[in-house]
């Protein structure tokens, strides 16, 4: 007889109870408060060196962290100005955990889009999507990260192009480097590692045949635990032998760090 599931399972149930509430004031008081700070009248404000609106979604994610039990800690610091930041993918946390130290605004997979609070917020939060397997819709959403470098703002990408279950880094997809190079931006890596050196990474990634729902629930459930965002050493897109070589570069960077002490 396994005496430890009880345990387990009451611990996972005392952590809804505790949870569940947070959540749910987070997003009917919250968000409205969010919002109001990101209306057209607010443009010009400002909190340090970012718009009001950009602090507001990074203070709204951090809790968000919060209330998963995701203890964040950061090293490095990630580039001011027009950067392309480039990290490894474990499961729709990454977003959030990203949000909460630097807004970017991410290129990601469509259906995010209808996704139950995560894609009206995704909206807000400056994402572009994209059809994956279209030829057509990658063109646009290069064409959109281009102008949105050439403005001055950031970007976030997931070079791997999917999830994986957290136990290896995929090969980085060359062409979404392209945006950078033609812009002349920065590409910073980022490695994002959950639990002590990133011994949680099978458990925070997506089981197989988990649904997007699925994986919220049993996250939000999950212990409390350590998660770092590592900002690290940027690569200078003009001066780096092209996208190959830049998504070579990123990758091994993230590698290392992975295995960091």
């Amino acid at each position: 007889m396994n005496a430890a599931s009880p345990v387990t399972d009451s611990a996972r149930w005392f952590r809804y109870l505790l949870r569940v509430p947070l959540l749910l004031w987070h997003v009917v008081v919250h968000i409205p408060l969010m919002l109001l700070l990101m209306t057209p009248l607010t443009d010009g404000i400002r909190i340090g060196r970012e718009p009001l609106r950009y602090w507001a979604i990074r203070q709204w994610s951090g809790g968000m962290m919060w209330i998963f039990g995701f203890r964040l800690h950061r090293s490095g610091a990630p580039l001011e100005g027009p950067t392309l930041f480039v990290a490894n993918h474990v499961s729709w946390i990454d977003i959030v955990a990203l949000h909460s130290q630097r807004m970017m605004g991410f290129v990601a997979k469509r259906e995010i889009e209808s996704w139950p609070l995560i894609g009206w917020l995704a909206q807000r939060g400056e994402t572009i999507f994209h059809h994956r397997g279209s030829s057509e819709s990658l063109g646009g959403v290069l064409h959109e990260m281009l102008t949105r470098l050439r403005e001055g703002r950031s970007v976030g990408v997931f070079p791997e192009g999917r999830t994986r279950d957290g136990r290896e880094i995929g090969p980085f997809h060359a062409r979404i480097f392209l945006a950078a190079v033609e812009a002349g931006a920065c590409v910073q890596p980022v490695a994002l590692r959950y639990g002590k050196r990133g011994a949680a990474q099978p458990v925070v990634a997506f089981q197989p045949g988990e649904s997007f729902f699925a994986n919220f629930l049993r996250l939000l459930g999950e212990p409390t635990r350590h998660a770092e965002v590592c900002f690290l050493d940027p690569i200078d897109a003009s001066d780096a032998g092209g996208r190959r070589r830049i998504a070579e570069l990123a990758r091994e960077r993230i590698i290392a760090a992975m295995s960091a002490a």
